[in-house]
């Protein structure tokens, strides 16, 4: 069964659940796999669908941020839709899976001790590996702890 299934799936016993909140959030993640199966015109790939969810998770983290804090309702929602999301969201990697996907890198690469002109070689090997598992800006944080 594909994401977008499920999420209709779950969408639909929201609504007979009469739970109009999270069928509201279910809705806008079903509409923008939808989008991007419409402009791929083919049927998505887990990775893609992966990647869909990814993108609406970190929209929504963003918003919550820049949410005043006054606005609780804004908060609230924010909240839930990322709990609704993290349901499809691929696992994260934490950190020591990342450190020892840089430290898979550097042994393919042969980089015994990696310099700063290293950088862009190991960060172009190792970002489609993690991609869609782990936030960009960890893994390049981590990467810069090797210099």
């Amino acid at each position: 069964m594909s994401r977008m299934d499920e999420v209709r799936k779950q969408m639909m016993e929201a609504m007979k659940a009469g739970d109009k909140p999270r069928k509201e959030c279910l809705s806008l993640l079903l509409s923008a796999l939808k989008a991007k199966y419409i402009d791929k015109r083919a049927d998505l790939t887990e990775a893609e669908e992966n990647e869909v969810i990814s993108k609406e998770l970190k929209q929504t983290r963003e918003t919550l941020e820049s949410t005043p804090a006054d606005r609780t309702d804004l908060i609230e929602e924010c909240r839930f839709r990322i709990e609704v999301l993290s349901e499809f969201a691929p696992k994260e990697l934490s950190e020591d899976e990342i450190r020892a996907e840089i430290r898979k890198v550097l042994d393919e690469l042969n980089i015994s001790a990696p310099a700063a002109k290293d950088r862009g070689v190991i960060m172009k090997s190792l970002m489609p590996r993690v991609k869609g598992k782990a936030d960009g800006a960890v893994v390049s944080r981590l990467v810069s702890e090797l210099f």
